[in-house]
């Protein structure tokens, strides 16, 4: 799997989508999440693939054990390259959802990496304390959902950047730390509360990083990836 910073196609349907990659002339590493797939189904997976880009299928899967394994073999057969649950889920299901991919990969093809949301970036510390009561700092919370993921023998975690050296220390390096809520110096946090620059989530030990509106939503959107690929790689 490369670590191309990772497009949100956050679009309503598939003409979108088509007209913003069309902007293109190489592969992507992009990501569908539940807007678009609940809008065009597993279609849409495939006909992305078909254009030979790598695909984080973000649905964030959480259910009971078997229900979650059940749906995660049919995911498989996908050929995404990535996909996720939901770590407050728990080791069970999320050893479930491990063994239905495995189960569900085809012969001969590599299995998707798996990794577990922690805590949404759009979760405050606050909200996290008054309305899912647990009495931790977030970044305790999220540290203690990252050690359960690998003990569930997951590839590794959704976060946000300010967590990611404490996983990175605490889980190792090949532990993967996906980083939303990526914005270019002074852009939009929109929805988002815990955010950083490309530039930062490297320094920060950041795996792969999530890029939405900054490069969707930019007037030359080729351009605008380009500006983010020459930060994240940048040492």
């Amino acid at each position: 799997m490369n670590n191309k910073p990772i497009i949100a196609l956050d679009f309503p349907g598939e003409k979108e989508v088509f007209e913003f990659l069309n902007h293109f002339d190489e592969p992507l590493f992009v990501k569908i999440g539940m807007e678009l797939y609940m809008q065009e189904g597993p279609d849409i997976v495939k006909k992305v693939k078909d254009q030979g880009h790598n695909i984080f299928l973000d649905l964030k899967l959480h259910d009971i054990p078997n229900t979650v394994k059940s749906a995660m073999k049919g995911l498989a057969r996908l050929g995404v390259d990535l996909v996720n649950v939901h770590a407050a889920g728990g080791r069970a299901m999320m050893e479930g959802a491990l063994e239905g991919l495995e189960a569900g990969t085809a012969a001969g093809k590599e299995r998707a990496a798996l990794i577990a949301v922690t805590q949404l970036t759009s979760t405050t510390e606050q909200q996290m304390q008054e309305e899912q009561k647990i009495i931790l700092s977030l970044q305790q919370s999220v540290l203690h959902y990252a050690q359960v993921t690998k003990q569930a023998g997951l590839n590794g975690v959704v976060c946000s950047v300010h967590e990611a050296r404490a996983i990175r220390e605490a889980c190792g390096e090949d532990f993967l730390r996906v980083t939303p809520g990526i914005r270019m110096l002074g852009g939009q946090a929109h929805d988002q509360k815990r955010i950083a620059t490309p530039d930062g989530a490297k320094q920060d030990g950041s795996s792969l990083i999530v890029v939405g509106r900054a490069i969707t939503g930019a007037a030359n959107p080729v351009v605008a990836y380009q500006e983010v690929c020459q930060l994240w790689e940048e040492k």
